[in-house]
């Protein structure tokens, strides 16, 4: 019986066409497939059914309202307090005896020595003032010039700038007020005056503070000396001065610096010091700012010491001074970077500069200006 149905199905293979063979072929590896796929899901569902109904079932948690939580709290009491025996040590603390103060402005005058090497630029730098403000507080000593300065002179500093005046007979606060160009009100408020604010009367002889007052220096200057072929004459006398004729070398207009080195020692350019103090040290060589005629070479009044001036042809002067030696004579032509002295600290100085001027037509001009 086996045989005979393979061998039916070997003529029934024969009997169909290629085509037809094809089909059956595809339809029958299609039921294979179809069918092991479907047992593979009957495998995976029974797994995950098992796993499902293994899981347990949450359970659902009362909600408790406000009250009930309140009763279910544990009450706990408190233990009884009993105070430290003597025998605990108490906590340490310290003492700190300083008192931190605040930066508060100076409110008096206050006295200042001179000492080597001050000007009255360096010393308003001290005590952050205008040097003006220094030099008008000791008239008496200075006269408006600060060349006047020496070692060993006792300056008043005032706490401010302005004027640190002595009241006059006859004074009225208006009067003083307009006199250095504040109001009234400025000087009877100020703390330290101690004026009545009601019934402001101030003493003949007493000093008052003008906060912000202002007024003109009265200049101490060595005049300008031209050659005379600028029109004008030799007006200095001194032991410096000469019989000057026309002619000579003038000034290309170009300047150097006077000494080697190019920073201050003391003043610099201001309204009370028309000149800069170059540092120097004694006996360091000085040089002619630019070519010209020397009007005048020598000793000299005023705190200037020894003194040289150049008359450059053009306008220009300048003057060098406190040498401690002049190595040029008056009617001398010179060049420009030539040296014609050597620093010193002669006439009125408390260390060893150069004091520097530039005048330009007879005025003076910030020697800054034309330096390189």
């Amino acid at each position: 019986m086996t045989k005979q149905t393979t061998g039916d199905t070997r003529r029934l293979g024969r009997n169909l066409s290629p085509a037809a063979m094809i089909w059956v072929t595809a339809g029958s590896w299609g039921l294979t497939v179809m069918v092991v796929a479907y047992l593979f899901f009957l495998l995976l569902s029974r797994g995950a059914m098992k796993d499902v109904l293994a899981a347990p079932i949450p359970e659902e948690k009362p909600v408790l309202s406000e009250t009930a939580v309140v009763e279910a709290m544990p009450v706990t009491s408190l233990p009884e307090y009993s105070p430290p025996s003597d025998t605990l040590a108490s906590i340490g603390r310290e003492t700190n005896p300083r008192t931190i103060l605040t930066n508060r402005s100076r409110t008096s005058v206050v006295e200042y020595t001179v000492q080597k090497g001050d000007s009255i630029f360096s010393i308003a730098n001290k005590y952050k003032l205008k040097p003006e403000t220094v030099l008008w507080a000791n008239y008496d000593l200075l006269n408006d010039n600060p060349n006047f300065l020496s070692i060993d002179q006792v300056l008043q500093i005032p706490p401010v700038d302005g004027i640190y005046y002595q009241w006059q007979e006859n004074d009225t606060l208006d009067g003083v007020a307009a006199k250095y160009y504040v109001e009234a009100q400025d000087i009877v408020s100020y703390p330290q005056n101690n004026l009545d604010m009601t019934n402001p009367l101030v003493e003949p002889g007493t000093y008052v503070m003008i906060p912000g007052g202002w007024r003109e220096n009265q200049q101490w200057v060595i005049p300008t000396v031209f050659v005379p072929g600028a029109g004008v004459s030799n007006n200095l006398v001194g032991p410096g001065s000469c019989a000057l004729s026309a002619g000579g070398l003038g000034g290309s207009g170009y300047f150097v610096w006077p000494a080697d080195n190019h920073y201050l020692s003391g003043n610099d350019y201001w309204s009370g010091h028309m000149a800069l103090d170059i540092a120097t040290a004694e006996g360091a060589r000085v040089y002619a700012a630019d070519s010209g005629v020397v009007v005048y070479a020598g000793a000299i009044g005023g705190g200037y010491g020894n003194m040289i001036m150049i008359d450059h042809g053009n306008g220009y002067h300048t003057l060098y001074a406190h040498l401690s030696s002049v190595l040029v004579s008056c009617g001398q032509s010179v060049f420009g970077g030539s040296v014609i002295g050597l620093a010193g600290s002669t006439g009125n100085s408390t260390g060893p500069h150069l004091h520097f001027e530039v005048r330009l037509n007879g005025g003076f001009i910030n020697p800054w200006y034309v330096l390189p």
